[in-house]
Protein backbone atom coordinates (compact mmCIF):
# COMPACT_ATOMS: atom_id res chain seq x y z
CA UNK A 1 0.00 0.00 0.00
CA UNK A 2 1.79 3.56 -0.85
CA UNK A 3 0.59 6.62 0.13
CA UNK A 4 3.82 8.93 0.71
CA UNK A 5 3.35 11.49 3.94
CA UNK A 6 6.07 13.95 4.40
CA UNK A 7 8.47 12.05 6.14
CA UNK A 8 8.77 9.60 3.00
CA UNK A 9 9.46 12.40 0.81
CA UNK A 10 12.41 13.59 2.91
CA UNK A 11 14.01 9.99 3.41
CA UNK A 12 15.57 9.16 0.78
CA UNK A 13 15.63 5.58 -0.45
CA UNK A 14 18.84 4.16 -0.18
CA UNK A 15 20.52 3.14 -3.05
CA UNK A 16 21.75 -0.48 -3.83
CA UNK A 17 25.10 -1.87 -5.14
CA UNK A 18 23.72 -5.28 -6.14
CA UNK A 19 23.94 -6.64 -9.82
CA UNK A 20 21.81 -9.61 -10.84
CA UNK A 21 23.34 -10.67 -13.86
CA UNK A 22 26.81 -11.98 -12.07
CA UNK A 23 27.32 -15.66 -11.81
CA UNK A 24 27.51 -14.92 -7.50
CA UNK A 25 24.22 -14.04 -7.38
CA UNK A 26 23.11 -16.73 -9.73
CA UNK A 27 24.70 -19.59 -7.63
CA UNK A 28 23.32 -17.94 -4.20
CA UNK A 29 19.35 -18.28 -5.90
CA UNK A 30 20.63 -21.76 -6.19
CA UNK A 31 22.11 -22.40 -2.94
CA UNK A 32 18.69 -21.30 -1.22
CA UNK A 33 16.19 -22.81 -3.47
CA UNK A 34 17.68 -25.88 -1.93
CA UNK A 35 18.01 -24.97 1.66
CA UNK A 36 14.00 -23.28 1.37
CA UNK A 37 12.78 -26.67 -0.31
CA UNK A 38 14.36 -28.61 2.64
CA UNK A 39 13.01 -26.45 5.40
CA UNK A 40 9.05 -26.11 3.45
CA UNK A 41 9.10 -30.29 3.67
CA UNK A 42 10.09 -30.17 7.11
CA UNK A 43 7.42 -27.55 7.91
CA UNK A 44 4.91 -29.93 6.08
CA UNK A 45 6.21 -33.15 8.47
CA UNK A 46 5.18 -30.62 11.07
CA UNK A 47 1.66 -30.38 10.47
CA UNK A 48 1.27 -34.44 10.61
CA UNK A 49 -0.76 -35.29 13.29
CA UNK A 50 -0.03 -38.89 14.04
CA UNK A 51 -0.16 -42.57 12.42
CA UNK A 52 -2.58 -42.68 10.35
CA UNK A 53 -4.32 -45.39 12.15
CA UNK A 54 -4.89 -42.92 15.19
CA UNK A 55 -5.98 -39.78 12.74
CA UNK A 56 -8.79 -42.73 11.51
CA UNK A 57 -10.52 -44.01 15.05
CA UNK A 58 -10.13 -40.45 15.87
CA UNK A 59 -12.36 -39.32 12.79
CA UNK A 60 -14.48 -42.44 13.67
CA UNK A 61 -15.44 -40.66 16.95
CA UNK A 62 -16.48 -37.57 14.77
CA UNK A 63 -14.04 -35.25 16.03
CA UNK A 64 -11.89 -32.83 14.50
CA UNK A 65 -8.08 -33.06 14.34
CA UNK A 66 -6.12 -30.05 15.99
CA UNK A 67 -5.43 -28.27 13.08
CA UNK A 68 -8.93 -27.86 12.17
CA UNK A 69 -10.18 -27.23 15.48
CA UNK A 70 -7.74 -24.04 15.05
CA UNK A 71 -8.72 -23.06 11.74
CA UNK A 72 -12.08 -22.74 12.62
CA UNK A 73 -11.07 -21.01 15.72
CA UNK A 74 -9.03 -18.61 13.47
CA UNK A 75 -11.20 -15.07 11.54
CA UNK A 76 -11.72 -16.38 8.23
CA UNK A 77 -8.22 -15.24 6.30
CA UNK A 78 -6.82 -14.16 9.87
CA UNK A 79 -2.76 -14.26 9.36
CA UNK A 80 -1.45 -17.10 11.42
CA UNK A 81 2.37 -17.23 13.02
CA UNK A 82 2.96 -20.62 14.12
CA UNK A 83 5.56 -21.31 16.89
CA UNK A 84 8.00 -23.56 17.12
CA UNK A 85 7.11 -25.62 15.01
CA UNK A 86 9.64 -27.73 14.55
CA UNK A 87 10.23 -27.88 18.52
CA UNK A 88 11.47 -31.45 19.18
CA UNK A 89 12.64 -31.88 15.69
CA UNK A 90 14.89 -35.29 14.94
CA UNK A 91 14.89 -35.92 19.03
CA UNK A 92 14.21 -39.74 19.06
CA UNK A 93 12.26 -39.73 22.57
CA UNK A 94 9.95 -36.24 22.02
CA UNK A 95 6.88 -35.59 19.31
CA UNK A 96 7.63 -32.91 16.89
CA UNK A 97 6.37 -30.17 17.91
CA UNK A 98 5.70 -31.41 20.78
CA UNK A 99 2.32 -32.28 20.61
CA UNK A 100 0.84 -29.04 20.46
CA UNK A 101 0.26 -26.14 17.71
CA UNK A 102 0.66 -22.90 18.78
CA UNK A 103 0.47 -19.86 17.13
CA UNK A 104 -0.59 -15.82 16.92
CA UNK A 105 -3.92 -14.96 15.06
CA UNK A 106 -6.78 -13.46 15.23
CA UNK A 107 -9.83 -14.28 16.81
CA UNK A 108 -13.27 -11.92 16.88
CA UNK A 109 -10.59 -9.59 15.22
CA UNK A 110 -8.26 -9.95 18.41
CA UNK A 111 -4.77 -10.89 18.28
CA UNK A 112 -4.41 -13.45 20.51
CA UNK A 113 -2.24 -16.53 21.32
CA UNK A 114 -3.48 -20.27 20.58
CA UNK A 115 -2.82 -23.61 21.17
CA UNK A 116 -4.53 -27.06 20.42
CA UNK A 117 -3.54 -30.30 21.89
CA UNK A 118 -2.72 -32.99 19.23
CA UNK A 119 -4.96 -35.66 20.47
CA UNK A 120 -3.45 -38.07 17.30
CA UNK A 121 -0.04 -38.14 18.96
CA UNK A 122 0.47 -40.36 22.24
CA UNK A 123 -3.06 -39.17 23.17
CA UNK A 124 -1.85 -35.76 23.26
CA UNK A 125 0.57 -36.37 26.31
CA UNK A 126 2.76 -33.63 27.16
CA UNK A 127 6.71 -34.66 27.09
CA UNK A 128 9.50 -32.44 27.76
CA UNK A 129 9.50 -30.58 24.77
CA UNK A 130 5.85 -29.72 25.54
CA UNK A 131 6.97 -28.49 28.71
CA UNK A 132 9.95 -26.06 26.54
CA UNK A 133 7.04 -24.97 24.07
CA UNK A 134 4.62 -24.17 26.42
CA UNK A 135 7.13 -21.83 28.88
CA UNK A 136 7.50 -20.16 25.63
CA UNK A 137 4.40 -19.63 24.42
CA UNK A 138 3.61 -18.30 27.72
CA UNK A 139 6.34 -15.75 27.84
CA UNK A 140 4.89 -14.62 24.50
CA UNK A 141 1.91 -13.69 25.72
CA UNK A 142 3.07 -12.20 29.00
CA UNK A 143 5.42 -10.19 27.36
CA UNK A 144 2.72 -8.52 25.02
CA UNK A 145 -0.33 -8.67 26.73
CA UNK A 146 -1.77 -11.33 24.33
CA UNK A 147 -4.75 -12.94 25.35
CA UNK A 148 -4.79 -16.79 25.01
CA UNK A 149 -7.41 -19.60 23.66
CA UNK A 150 -6.35 -23.16 24.31
CA UNK A 151 -8.16 -26.18 22.55
CA UNK A 152 -7.96 -29.31 24.98
CA UNK A 153 -7.30 -32.88 24.42
CA UNK A 154 -4.37 -34.38 26.54
CA UNK A 155 -3.54 -37.29 28.73
CA UNK A 156 -1.59 -35.20 30.67
CA UNK A 157 2.75 -36.05 31.36
CA UNK A 158 3.78 -38.99 29.22
CA UNK A 159 4.69 -40.87 31.96
CA UNK A 160 7.68 -42.60 30.44
CA UNK A 161 9.25 -39.12 30.57
CA UNK A 162 8.07 -38.00 34.07
CA UNK A 163 11.43 -36.91 35.38
CA UNK A 164 12.19 -34.94 32.54
CA UNK A 165 8.43 -32.87 31.96
CA UNK A 166 7.39 -33.58 35.82
CA UNK A 167 9.86 -31.01 36.94
CA UNK A 168 9.29 -28.39 34.34
CA UNK A 169 5.70 -29.30 33.62
CA UNK A 170 4.41 -27.89 36.84
CA UNK A 171 5.39 -23.87 36.06
CA UNK A 172 2.28 -24.44 33.24
CA UNK A 173 -0.21 -24.01 36.06
CA UNK A 174 1.42 -21.66 37.21
CA UNK A 175 2.02 -19.31 34.72
CA UNK A 176 -1.94 -19.76 34.15
CA UNK A 177 -1.98 -18.40 37.36
CA UNK A 178 0.20 -15.43 36.73
CA UNK A 179 -1.57 -14.87 33.37
CA UNK A 180 -5.05 -14.28 35.45
CA UNK A 181 -3.42 -11.66 38.35
CA UNK A 182 -2.10 -9.95 35.07
CA UNK A 183 -5.57 -9.90 33.42
CA UNK A 184 -4.43 -11.18 30.33
CA UNK A 185 -7.69 -13.15 29.68
CA UNK A 186 -7.60 -16.96 28.77
CA UNK A 187 -10.31 -19.35 27.45
CA UNK A 188 -10.09 -22.85 27.33
CA UNK A 189 -12.12 -25.17 24.95
CA UNK A 190 -11.87 -29.09 26.25
CA UNK A 191 -13.09 -31.72 23.23
CA UNK A 192 -11.81 -35.19 24.82
CA UNK A 193 -10.64 -36.70 27.80
CA UNK A 194 -7.97 -34.20 29.96
CA UNK A 195 -6.51 -36.39 32.90
CA UNK A 196 -3.91 -34.97 35.65
CA UNK A 197 -2.03 -32.12 33.91
CA UNK A 198 -4.64 -32.00 31.41
CA UNK A 199 -7.17 -31.33 33.65
CA UNK A 200 -5.35 -28.55 35.59
CA UNK A 201 -5.28 -26.36 32.16
CA UNK A 202 -9.29 -25.76 32.24
CA UNK A 203 -8.78 -25.55 36.18
CA UNK A 204 -6.45 -23.15 35.32
CA UNK A 205 -8.49 -20.95 32.65
CA UNK A 206 -10.40 -17.83 33.29
CA UNK A 207 -13.49 -19.06 31.17
CA UNK A 208 -14.12 -22.91 30.39
CA UNK A 209 -16.19 -24.44 27.92
CA UNK A 210 -16.82 -28.27 27.43
CA UNK A 211 -18.01 -30.44 24.81
CA UNK A 212 -21.48 -32.19 25.57
CA UNK A 213 -20.76 -36.05 25.76
CA UNK A 214 -16.68 -35.79 24.61
CA UNK A 215 -15.22 -33.61 27.22
CA UNK A 216 -14.02 -35.36 30.37
CA UNK A 217 -12.09 -33.82 32.81
CA UNK A 218 -10.46 -35.39 36.34
CA UNK A 219 -7.60 -35.48 38.06
CA UNK A 220 -7.36 -39.69 38.20
CA UNK A 221 -9.85 -41.36 35.76
CA UNK A 222 -11.87 -44.66 36.89
CA UNK A 223 -8.99 -46.86 36.78
CA UNK A 224 -6.78 -44.72 38.92
CA UNK A 225 -9.74 -43.40 41.53
CA UNK A 226 -10.36 -47.72 41.72
CA UNK A 227 -7.20 -48.66 42.76
CA UNK A 228 -6.67 -45.51 45.41
CA UNK A 229 -10.12 -45.93 46.50
CA UNK A 230 -11.46 -48.59 45.77
CA UNK A 231 -14.64 -46.62 43.94
CA UNK A 232 -16.18 -47.95 41.11
CA UNK A 233 -17.02 -45.09 38.56
CA UNK A 234 -17.17 -44.59 34.67
CA UNK A 235 -15.83 -41.55 33.40
CA UNK A 236 -18.77 -39.42 32.12
CA UNK A 237 -20.09 -39.73 35.37
CA UNK A 238 -17.02 -39.09 37.18
CA UNK A 239 -15.82 -36.09 35.15
CA UNK A 240 -17.75 -35.59 32.25
CA UNK A 241 -19.02 -32.60 30.67
CA UNK A 242 -22.66 -32.23 31.90
CA UNK A 243 -21.64 -33.25 35.65
CA UNK A 244 -18.72 -30.38 35.46
CA UNK A 245 -21.77 -27.80 33.89
CA UNK A 246 -24.01 -28.93 36.62
CA UNK A 247 -22.53 -30.55 40.00
CA UNK A 248 -19.32 -29.11 40.35
CA UNK A 249 -18.86 -25.72 38.22
CA UNK A 250 -15.57 -26.37 36.32
CA UNK A 251 -17.61 -25.58 33.02
CA UNK A 252 -18.88 -22.51 32.35
CA UNK A 253 -20.83 -23.55 29.25
CA UNK A 254 -21.57 -26.68 28.10
CA UNK A 255 -21.12 -27.09 24.30
CA UNK A 256 -23.78 -29.24 21.93
CA UNK A 257 -20.63 -30.18 19.48
CA UNK A 258 -17.19 -29.34 18.86
CA UNK A 259 -18.53 -26.55 16.34
CA UNK A 260 -20.36 -25.19 19.10
CA UNK A 261 -17.31 -25.35 21.73
CA UNK A 262 -15.54 -23.01 18.99
CA UNK A 263 -18.36 -21.04 18.41
CA UNK A 264 -18.87 -20.21 22.07
CA UNK A 265 -15.03 -19.24 22.18
CA UNK A 266 -15.08 -16.88 19.93
CA UNK A 267 -18.40 -15.31 21.11
CA UNK A 268 -16.41 -14.90 24.78
CA UNK A 269 -13.67 -13.22 23.17
CA UNK A 270 -15.99 -11.18 21.36
CA UNK A 271 -17.30 -9.70 24.25
CA UNK A 272 -14.33 -8.96 25.97
CA UNK A 273 -13.97 -5.47 25.21
CA UNK A 274 -10.07 -5.78 24.71
CA UNK A 275 -7.96 -3.25 23.53
CA UNK A 276 -4.37 -2.84 22.64
CA UNK A 277 -2.52 -0.39 25.31
CA UNK A 278 0.20 0.37 23.16
CA UNK A 279 -1.81 2.09 19.69
CA UNK A 280 -0.23 1.53 16.35
CA UNK A 281 0.61 3.79 14.18
CA UNK A 282 -1.99 4.82 12.18
CA UNK A 283 -0.08 4.01 9.04
CA UNK A 284 -0.08 0.63 9.90
CA UNK A 285 -3.74 0.32 10.68
CA UNK A 286 -4.96 2.12 7.17
CA UNK A 287 -2.44 0.23 5.36
CA UNK A 288 -1.38 3.41 3.99
CA UNK A 289 2.69 2.64 3.73
CA UNK A 290 5.22 1.51 1.12
CA UNK A 291 6.04 -1.49 0.09
CA UNK A 292 10.05 -2.33 -0.32
CA UNK A 293 11.18 -0.84 -3.71
CA UNK A 294 13.69 -3.44 -3.99
CA UNK A 295 11.86 -6.80 -4.27
CA UNK A 296 12.62 -8.89 -0.98
CA UNK A 297 13.58 -12.10 -3.51
CA UNK A 298 16.74 -10.30 -3.90
CA UNK A 299 17.60 -11.60 -0.83
CA UNK A 300 18.42 -14.72 -2.13
CA UNK A 301 20.98 -13.97 -4.45
CA UNK A 302 22.69 -11.17 -2.04
CA UNK A 303 22.81 -13.69 0.93
CA UNK A 304 25.08 -16.72 0.31
CA UNK A 305 23.92 -19.99 1.81
CA UNK A 306 27.28 -20.32 3.11
CA UNK A 307 27.36 -18.27 6.21
CA UNK A 308 31.62 -17.89 5.20
CA UNK A 309 30.76 -15.79 2.94
CA UNK A 310 30.12 -12.08 4.01
CA UNK A 311 27.29 -9.85 2.63
CA UNK A 312 26.30 -5.96 3.30
CA UNK A 313 23.32 -5.88 5.64
CA UNK A 314 22.49 -2.78 4.31
CA UNK A 315 21.39 -4.56 1.08
CA UNK A 316 19.03 -6.59 3.08
CA UNK A 317 17.85 -4.01 5.18
CA UNK A 318 16.82 -2.01 1.97
CA UNK A 319 14.55 -4.94 1.34
CA UNK A 320 12.24 -5.67 4.63
CA UNK A 321 11.79 -1.41 5.15
CA UNK A 322 8.82 0.52 3.78
CA UNK A 323 9.94 1.82 0.27
CA UNK A 324 13.26 0.77 0.92
CA UNK A 325 14.06 3.99 2.83
CA UNK A 326 16.43 4.18 5.56
CA UNK A 327 18.31 6.42 7.73
CA UNK A 328 21.81 5.29 9.22
CA UNK A 329 23.36 6.35 12.40
CA UNK A 330 27.05 7.02 12.33
CA UNK A 331 27.83 5.81 8.59
CA UNK A 332 31.20 6.61 8.78
CA UNK A 333 32.03 5.17 12.23
CA UNK A 334 32.52 1.63 13.49
CA UNK A 335 31.18 0.19 9.87
CA UNK A 336 31.19 -2.78 10.83
CA UNK A 337 28.00 -2.54 12.51
CA UNK A 338 24.83 -1.16 10.63
CA UNK A 339 22.48 0.80 12.43
CA UNK A 340 19.61 3.02 11.52
CA UNK A 341 16.12 3.97 11.39
CA UNK A 342 13.37 2.74 9.12
CA UNK A 343 9.85 1.85 8.81
CA UNK A 344 8.32 -1.34 8.85
CA UNK A 345 4.66 -1.67 7.55
CA UNK A 346 3.92 1.16 9.17
CA UNK A 347 5.75 1.29 12.19
CA UNK A 348 8.87 3.02 13.04
CA UNK A 349 11.54 0.38 13.83
CA UNK A 350 15.52 1.05 14.90
CA UNK A 351 17.69 -1.14 12.91
CA UNK A 352 21.35 -2.78 14.55
CA UNK A 353 23.14 -5.51 11.83
CA UNK A 354 26.31 -6.59 11.30
CA UNK A 355 28.66 -6.62 8.51
CA UNK A 356 31.84 -8.16 10.15
CA UNK A 357 33.47 -8.60 14.06
CA UNK A 358 32.81 -5.97 16.19
CA UNK A 359 35.20 -3.60 17.05
CA UNK A 360 35.84 -1.07 20.26
CA UNK A 361 34.12 1.54 17.70
CA UNK A 362 31.00 -0.86 16.81
CA UNK A 363 30.26 -1.24 20.36
CA UNK A 364 30.66 2.93 21.24
CA UNK A 365 27.79 3.05 18.27
CA UNK A 366 25.51 0.31 18.91
CA UNK A 367 25.40 1.21 22.76
CA UNK A 368 24.25 5.03 21.74
CA UNK A 369 22.15 4.18 18.97
CA UNK A 370 19.94 1.51 21.78
CA UNK A 371 20.07 4.69 24.37
CA UNK A 372 18.99 7.13 21.12
CA UNK A 373 15.92 4.26 20.95
CA UNK A 374 15.24 4.45 24.54
CA UNK A 375 14.80 7.84 24.39
CA UNK A 376 12.03 7.57 21.29
CA UNK A 377 10.57 4.66 22.47
CA UNK A 378 11.59 2.42 19.25
CA UNK A 379 11.04 -0.48 19.10
CA UNK A 380 14.75 -2.33 18.15
CA UNK A 381 15.09 -5.32 15.58
CA UNK A 382 18.63 -7.23 15.86
CA UNK A 383 19.54 -8.58 11.91
CA UNK A 384 22.14 -11.26 13.37
CA UNK A 385 25.77 -12.46 11.14
CA UNK A 386 28.42 -11.57 13.66
CA UNK A 387 31.64 -14.37 14.32
CA UNK A 388 31.84 -12.11 17.65
CA UNK A 389 34.04 -9.67 19.64
CA UNK A 390 37.50 -9.21 17.91
CA UNK A 391 40.41 -10.02 19.82
CA UNK A 392 43.87 -9.58 20.38
CA UNK A 393 46.55 -7.53 22.09
CA UNK A 394 46.17 -4.37 20.52
CA UNK A 395 42.53 -4.66 21.20
CA UNK A 396 42.43 -5.49 24.69
CA UNK A 397 44.62 -2.22 25.23
CA UNK A 398 42.22 -0.05 23.29
CA UNK A 399 39.45 -1.38 26.10
CA UNK A 400 37.00 -3.87 23.91
CA UNK A 401 36.16 -5.73 26.98
CA UNK A 402 34.83 -2.09 28.37
CA UNK A 403 33.42 -1.28 25.20
CA UNK A 404 31.69 -4.74 24.23
CA UNK A 405 30.23 -4.67 28.35
CA UNK A 406 28.84 -1.28 27.51
CA UNK A 407 27.22 -2.82 24.43
CA UNK A 408 25.76 -5.90 26.28
CA UNK A 409 24.50 -3.46 29.12
CA UNK A 410 22.79 -0.96 26.99
CA UNK A 411 20.72 -4.48 25.23
CA UNK A 412 20.34 -5.55 28.72
CA UNK A 413 18.85 -2.72 30.28
CA UNK A 414 17.17 -1.48 27.08
CA UNK A 415 13.59 -1.05 27.80
CA UNK A 416 11.78 -1.01 24.47
CA UNK A 417 10.85 -4.27 23.08
CA UNK A 418 13.59 -6.22 20.78
CA UNK A 419 12.78 -8.69 17.97
CA UNK A 420 16.01 -10.61 16.49
CA UNK A 421 16.47 -12.40 13.44
CA UNK A 422 19.51 -14.84 12.68
CA UNK A 423 20.51 -14.33 8.92
CA UNK A 424 23.52 -16.02 9.56
CA UNK A 425 26.47 -16.76 11.81
CA UNK A 426 25.33 -16.41 15.52
CA UNK A 427 29.09 -16.91 17.82
CA UNK A 428 30.34 -16.22 21.21
CA UNK A 429 29.98 -12.90 22.96
CA UNK A 430 29.04 -11.22 19.54
CA UNK A 431 25.32 -13.66 20.18
CA UNK A 432 24.76 -12.01 23.17
CA UNK A 433 25.54 -8.25 22.05
CA UNK A 434 23.03 -8.83 19.64
CA UNK A 435 20.14 -10.16 21.70
CA UNK A 436 20.58 -13.73 21.52
CA UNK A 437 17.87 -16.12 23.21
CA UNK A 438 19.79 -15.39 26.92
CA UNK A 439 18.31 -11.91 26.69
CA UNK A 440 14.82 -12.26 25.92
CA UNK A 441 14.13 -10.32 22.54
CA UNK A 442 10.12 -10.57 22.50
CA UNK A 443 10.53 -12.89 19.34
CA UNK A 444 13.60 -14.27 17.71
CA UNK A 445 13.69 -16.49 14.49
CA UNK A 446 16.34 -18.15 12.09
CA UNK A 447 17.01 -18.20 8.57
CA UNK A 448 17.65 -21.82 7.31
CA UNK A 449 21.55 -20.74 7.15
CA UNK A 450 22.34 -19.98 10.40
CA UNK A 451 24.77 -21.21 12.47
CA UNK A 452 24.57 -20.91 16.52
CA UNK A 453 27.48 -21.51 19.01
CA UNK A 454 30.28 -20.04 21.26
CA UNK A 455 31.91 -19.84 17.94
CA UNK A 456 32.98 -21.60 14.69
CA UNK A 457 33.52 -25.22 14.37
CA UNK A 458 36.74 -25.25 13.32
CA UNK A 459 37.77 -22.18 15.43
CA UNK A 460 36.65 -23.87 18.76
CA UNK A 461 38.38 -27.43 17.69
CA UNK A 462 41.66 -25.47 16.84
CA UNK A 463 41.63 -23.68 20.24
CA UNK A 464 40.95 -26.69 22.53
CA UNK A 465 44.00 -28.55 20.45
CA UNK A 466 46.27 -25.68 20.66
CA UNK A 467 45.17 -25.85 24.89
CA UNK A 468 45.97 -29.33 25.01
CA UNK A 469 49.27 -29.83 23.09
CA UNK A 470 50.59 -26.65 25.55
CA UNK A 471 49.05 -28.45 28.57
CA UNK A 472 51.31 -32.02 27.17
CA UNK A 473 54.54 -29.99 26.77
CA UNK A 474 54.11 -28.41 29.95
CA UNK A 475 53.84 -32.26 31.28
CA UNK A 476 56.71 -33.32 29.00
CA UNK A 477 54.16 -35.93 27.29
CA UNK A 478 54.36 -37.07 23.46
CA UNK A 479 50.67 -36.68 21.51
CA UNK A 480 49.28 -39.35 19.85
CA UNK A 481 48.60 -37.70 16.31
CA UNK A 482 46.63 -40.33 15.17
CA UNK A 483 44.23 -40.27 18.26
CA UNK A 484 44.23 -36.06 18.22
CA UNK A 485 43.38 -36.22 15.26
CA UNK A 486 40.50 -38.88 15.84
CA UNK A 487 39.02 -36.70 18.78
CA UNK A 488 39.09 -33.61 16.58
CA UNK A 489 37.22 -34.65 14.01
CA UNK A 490 34.65 -36.21 16.29
CA UNK A 491 34.58 -33.05 18.37
CA UNK A 492 33.75 -30.66 15.06
CA UNK A 493 31.23 -32.64 14.40
CA UNK A 494 29.41 -32.65 17.69
CA UNK A 495 29.81 -28.98 17.28
CA UNK A 496 28.80 -28.43 13.73
CA UNK A 497 25.65 -30.79 14.54
CA UNK A 498 24.95 -28.69 17.55
CA UNK A 499 25.39 -25.16 16.25
CA UNK A 500 23.20 -26.14 12.84
CA UNK A 501 19.81 -23.92 12.52
CA UNK A 502 17.66 -27.51 13.16
CA UNK A 503 19.14 -28.82 16.11
CA UNK A 504 18.59 -25.26 18.02
CA UNK A 505 15.48 -24.72 16.75
CA UNK A 506 14.43 -28.22 18.03
CA UNK A 507 15.33 -27.36 21.49
CA UNK A 508 13.22 -23.98 21.91
CA UNK A 509 15.93 -21.83 21.11
CA UNK A 510 14.55 -19.64 18.45
CA UNK A 511 10.26 -19.54 17.57
CA UNK A 512 10.57 -20.56 14.75
CA UNK A 513 12.75 -20.72 10.96
CA UNK A 514 11.38 -18.65 8.31
CA UNK A 515 12.62 -17.98 4.76
CA UNK A 516 14.66 -14.87 3.97
CA UNK A 517 12.09 -13.56 1.97
CA UNK A 518 9.29 -13.90 4.85
CA UNK A 519 11.89 -11.83 7.24
CA UNK A 520 9.01 -8.54 6.47
CA UNK A 521 5.79 -9.86 6.67
CA UNK A 522 7.16 -11.91 10.18
CA UNK A 523 8.77 -8.89 11.73
CA UNK A 524 5.61 -6.57 10.67
CA UNK A 525 3.42 -9.31 12.21
CA UNK A 526 5.54 -9.89 15.93
CA UNK A 527 5.61 -5.73 15.72
CA UNK A 528 1.31 -5.74 15.37
CA UNK A 529 1.70 -7.86 18.60
CA UNK A 530 4.28 -5.95 20.06
CA UNK A 531 1.99 -3.13 20.32
CA UNK A 532 -0.92 -5.36 22.33
CA UNK A 533 1.27 -2.91 25.43
CA UNK A 534 2.95 -0.03 25.58
CA UNK A 535 5.89 0.42 23.94
CA UNK A 536 8.59 2.51 26.20
CA UNK A 537 12.09 3.04 26.50
CA UNK A 538 13.80 3.37 30.18
CA UNK A 539 17.10 4.52 31.35
CA UNK A 540 19.52 1.82 30.47
CA UNK A 541 22.74 2.10 32.95
CA UNK A 542 23.59 0.91 36.52
CA UNK A 543 27.16 1.31 36.72
CA UNK A 544 29.50 1.06 33.82
CA UNK A 545 32.99 0.95 33.09
CA UNK A 546 33.55 3.95 31.40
Amino acid sequence: MSTLSSRDNLVQRYPTAIVKTTPEYKANVAEWQQLIDQLKERLQEATNEGKPKSLALHRKRGQLSARERLDLLLDEDSPFLELAALAGYDQDDMTLGGSVVSGIGLVSGILCVVSAHVPTMAGGAMNETSALKGGRVHQIAMANRLPTVTLVQSAGANLQQQFKVFHRGGAGFRNQALQSKAGIPSCCVVFGSSTAGGAYTPGMSDYVIMVKKQAQVFLGGPPLVQMATGEVTDAESLGGADMHSRVSGVSDQLANDEYDGIRKAREWMANLNWEQKGPLPPRHITGHYEEPYYDPEELLGIVSANIRIPFDATEVIIRIVDGSRFTPFKPNYGGNLVCGWAFIQGIPVGIISNNNVIFTQESNKATQFIQLCNMKNTPLIYLQNITGFMVGKRYEEEGIVKAGSRFINAVSNSKVPAITIMMGASYGAGNYAMSGRAYEPRFLFSWPNSRCSVMGAEQLTGVLDLVMRQGAARMGKKIDEELANERKAMFQMSVEAESDVYYTSSRLLDDGIISPTQTRTVIGFCLAAIYNTNVEGGNLYGVSRM
